[in-house]
């Protein structure tokens, strides 16, 4: 499969936290961190620091005292220096999994290092969900400006829209360059020591990081990302054979563009490019386009997303050699049915983006060194992410978090094991259920999903011997988005009705990427469609969606709701 995420059938649930710090009168809370693609809000120039909130409640859970030693230690800076070692953490990759950690790591009163071969950010930022959101954002915009009917629907007349490739070019770059430094000036200002060089694990407990430099931790993550998976008789010449490193500069809009791959990576650059002017190929080696979403939503994506634009597609085959331009002659493409291998087609084509997913950055690790053997590339890890060696046993204070285990290949989620991580070398036990991680694709209009796709639900259900009901809304039925004229969009909801579980959460439409959390959060905390039906949203607002999705499931009769019976202030 070319460019899928494969999301897990089975995790153990999220341990959910217990301990509230309040006491008669006032409680001290810090606000939750802000994220955008995992990044926390230190990442966009504000402090967390001196943002206390006050309400006034009752005792609900004694303060303990190494708690308030922990957050006292945070604010003070990066902890006290252990005894044994050089640090209580370090990390090896300054991505967004490993800026989540480290500015955990510091909260938690840990003396964290953070080492990084290349630029701070990582894939995301640099190279990844960052830049191509400023250009999907331009995107954006062209395909409104340039919707004649749809700008008359609201009473407006707009010129021909036009761009300047250089300028939308550069406002990736800059996105990509603000970000980056604000990552790196909130780990700094926390008092994370950032190691500059390669990094390597010696030996357990023990890592190298440029020529020479040794330094010792009572634990270690390995954060090392991803890099664009290019297969084999494809070369890329960076010009016109490229990967998604070399599409967010920008350095031409081809009239003609194959796309190789149709997941996350290749959707998003179709409907960069199309709405820049290229016509658009997709190869994609399985029977239908967007292998990896839930199918119903494949196919209305496929009906609003590529059947009306300038695009065409071959399904079924393999790009088995891609030769870049040269000469006057154009990219050469050579297709071969997926199953039988024989030759199907050649194409010529002015550029291809090879978007078939990504591969781990593993080699050179000195994995070696504690007997840990990956798989295909992948560095296996428990579900605590515990780095596990060659014998199947795990490696003392060795972890793995994001791209580099494979479990879920996405910023946020390498943020999230991040985190749990620490709190396992905090003390507490933390388990990350990989199933309330929500994804996105943001083409216009945006995919959302968490959870299970249907046929994984219903596969489910047969398995465990429960059944799975499905209950859908549309967007044309939210007066939120018919103001805006984007009635084009559908919710989907796949659930128990026997005890009102949620398993998954499918949107397609306006703003989707941001209406899924309510989704994801509710099977992170475990709270029920019976529950999760009495809240109330505001009207009117995207979020009636969702509203309407909850109150349209049918739970059976004998479930019950839970009694909230906190008093209400008259």
């Amino acid at each position: 499969m070319q460019s899928a995420i494969a999301i897990p059938f089975s995790q153990t649930s999220l341990t959910r936290p217990n301990t509230v710090l309040e006491s008669t009168g006032s409680v001290f809370s810090t606000p939750r961190s802000l994220r955008f693609c995992g990044l926390r809000r230190e990442a966009f120039g504000f402090s967390t620091s001196n943002q206390f909130s006050f309400r006034s409640e009752r005792i609900r859970t004694p303060i303990r005292r190494f708690e308030v030693s922990a957050a006292a230690s945070s604010a003070a800076g990066n902890g006290a220096p252990p005894k044994s070692f050089d640090y209580d953490l370090i990390i090896i990759g300054a991505g967004v999994g490993g800026h989540g950690a480290a500015l955990h790591a510091v909260e938690k009163g840990l003396k964290t290092a953070i080492i990084e071969g290349d630029v701070v950010g990582g894939t995301c930022v640099n190279r990844g969900c960052v830049p191509s959101k400023a250009l999907l954002a331009v995107s954006g915009r062209m395909r409104e400006l340039q919707n004649e009917h749809h700008m008359k629907s609201f009473g407006l007349q707009v010129a021909a829209a036009g761009y300047n490739r250089q300028g939308v070019a550069d406002h990736a770059n800059n996105l990509a360059t603000k970000i980056r430094n604000n990552l790196t000036n909130s780990m700094k200002a926390l008092g994370v020591d950032i190691l500059t060089g390669f990094g390597s694990v010696l030996a357990p407990q023990k890592v190298k990081y440029g020529k020479d430099n040794i330094i010792t931790a009572k634990d270690i993550i390995i954060a090392t990302g991803s890099v664009p998976f290019v297969p084999k008789g494809i070369e890329v010449d960076g010009k016109t054979v490229i990967t998604s490193d070399h599409a967010l500069k920008l350095e031409s809009v081809p009239d003609w563009i194959a796309i190789v791959g149709s997941g996350y990576i290749g959707l998003e650059f179709s409907d960069v490019y199309t709405a820049l002017g290229s016509e658009v190929t997709f190869i994609e080696a399985l029977d239908q386009l967007m292998p990896g979403f839930d199918p119903e939503i494949s196919k209305l994506a496929q009906r609003v997303l590529i059947n009306p634009r300038k695009i065409d597609y071959h399904t079924g085959v393999f790009a088995s050699k891609i030769t870049p331009a040269k000469d006057g002659k154009p990219v050469r493409i050579e297709l071969i049915d997926a199953k039988t291998k024989e030759p199907k087609d050649t194409l010529e084509v002015d550029a291809a983006l090879i978007a078939t997913g990504r591969a781990p950055f593993t080699n050179g690790l000195g994995l070696e060194n504690v007997n840990v053997v990956t798989q295909r590339g992948f560095i296996p890890v428990d579900e605590r992410m515990r780095v596990i060696d060659g014998n199947g046993t795990l490696v003392p204070n060795l972890y793995c978090i994001g791209d580099a285990n494979g479990k879920m290949m996405l910023a946020h989620a390498a943020s999230a094991q991040g985190i749990s991580v620490v709190e396992q070398v905090s003390g507490r036990d933390h388990v990350l259920n990989h199933l309330s991680i929500p994804a996105a694709c943001f083409t216009h209009p945006e995919i959302s999903m968490v959870g299970l796709t249907e046929p994984q639900a219903r596969e489910k259900g047969e398995k465990e011997g429960f059944k799975v009901s499905v209950v859908k809304t549309s967007f044309k039925a939210n007066t939120k988005a018919l103001a805006e004229n984007e009635g084009e969009g559908i919710a989907k909801m796949i659930y128990r009705p026997d005890n009102g579980e949620i398993l998954g959460v499918h949107i397609f439409g306006l703003h989707a990427a941001d209406l899924i959390h309510e989704a994801s959060n509710a099977i992170a905390l475990g709270t029920r469609i019976q529950d999760i039906k009495l809240a109330v949203h505001a009207h009117p607002t995207l979020s009636e969606v969702l509203d309407e999705l909850f109150k349209a499931a049918k739970v059976e009769s004998h479930v019950t709701t839970r009694t909230v019976s906190e008093k209400v202030a008259v």
